[in-house]
């Protein structure tokens, strides 16, 4: 797993629009959790856009949020949601890549760079 990306929902969002070009072997190295693929499925505007986007989905692996993903979430959570007003889905998304070693990929940096053990990638 150590060659994968994990992507932000941010980022997907720009390849679903065009915004991100990435080719289908460029799509499979990168990968993201279930909170992603949900935050990604609330914009969609109808039937057809949500077709679209589903079939664009697809081609991304998906990472499994475990018991240590919501454990490790939680302590997250814990540690800074009173300092930097984490969201639970930032701390998912956070403790994905820590408990499966993954940079992240996102737009948002404001929003993980206090994690110092996450490492954030352009």
């Amino acid at each position: 797993m150590n060659n994968l990306v994990f992507v932000d929902s941010c980022i997907v969002i720009d390849y679903i629009n065009g915004k991100l070009k990435l080719d289908k072997d460029t799509v499979e190295k990168y990968c993201f959790n279930s909170i992603v693929d949900m935050e990604v499925l609330v914009g969609v505007k109808n039937k057809r856009d949500l077709n679209t986007t589903n079939k664009k989905l697809n081609l991304f692996k998906n990472i499994s949020i475990d018991q240590e993903v919501m454990d490790l979430a939680r302590n997250l959570l814990e540690k800074y949601v009173l300092s930097h007003g984490m969201s639970i889905y930032d701390s998912i998304v956070a403790a994905t890549c820590l408990v499966y070693d993954l940079p992240l990929w996102t737009h948002n940096k404001k929003d993980f760079k206090y994690i110092e053990e996450l490492q954030l990638i352009e």
